[in-house]
């Protein structure tokens, strides 16, 4: 499996996984249907593990242009390499949410609630604040990254024995980060989605929301930068 490969279906992964709960949970006439929010950050938690997992021997499985900016500017990664990664990671995630659309396609047809359909693909904050939720999302993402920077291998990224280690991470994040913002914390995992959203041929579905569309891609990239900053004055070497 070519890296380029291994970003694109790993980033798929999750979110078969994460948009497929949410979906579970939001939609109309599903088993899931309103089973709540543990349910929706267990299923991100367990897509991120299968994700890594998959990844993590070919590519490094970043799997979120935040964790290969923070390897690029912690010096743990080729920026000649970023490019591919990240379009790799974009269009895995469009392709996970048309795999989630199609599974879920009945339901998305008796759902009426176009803001429903909206979370199945894309976050969107429970208040609108642009610079707080800029912030949360920057903490989220901070929190990730230094996490990942103390797991990764030199020159790569994840390993795959971590996949249950950043798997947890992500799931605490969910959990304790993940209440004003539905907590991205991963510019490709939002962007891609959205912008299936936009063009599939989906009843009674509401705008994509494009104002918000850019707090998730530039409050993630803060927080991996922050991270990057803080690992190479703590010498590279972590906390």
């Amino acid at each position: 499996m070519t890296p380029f490969f291994a970003e694109f279906i790993g980033t798929a992964v999750i979110i078969i996984f994460g948009g497929g709960v949410v979906a579970n949970v939001s939609l109309s006439r599903t088993y899931g249907n309103k089973s709540g929010w543990m349910v929706i950050t267990s299923g991100w938690a367990v897509g991120v593990f299968t994700g890594v997992s998959i990844a993590a021997p070919h590519s490094g499985a970043h799997l979120n242009p935040a964790i290969t900016l923070a390897l690029v500017l912690a010096h743990k990664f080729s920026p000649t390499l970023a490019p591919a990664y990240v379009t790799a990671q974009l269009l895995g995630a469009m392709f996970g949410s048309l795999l989630v659309w199609l599974a879920y396609k009945k339901h998305f047809d008796s759902t009426e609630d176009g803001d429903s359909k909206l979370a199945v693909f894309c976050t969107a904050p429970s208040i609108r604040s642009f610079w707080h939720n800029i912030m949360t999302e920057a903490i989220g993402a901070f929190v990730l990254s230094i996490a990942v920077l103390d797991m990764a291998k030199a020159e790569v990224g994840l390993g795959s024995l971590n996949a249950v280690p950043v798997a947890l991470v992500v799931l605490g994040l969910g959990l304790s980060l993940g209440g004003p913002t539905g907590y991205a914390i991963n510019p490709a995992r939002d962007l891609g989605p959205r912008i299936l959203h936009s063009l599939l041929p989906i009843p009674l579905k509401r705008d994509s929301d494009w104002k918000y569309a850019w707090v998730p891609i530039v409050g993630p990239l803060l927080g991996a930068a922050a991270a990057a900053l803080l690992f190479l004055l703590m010498g590279g070497d972590g906390l």
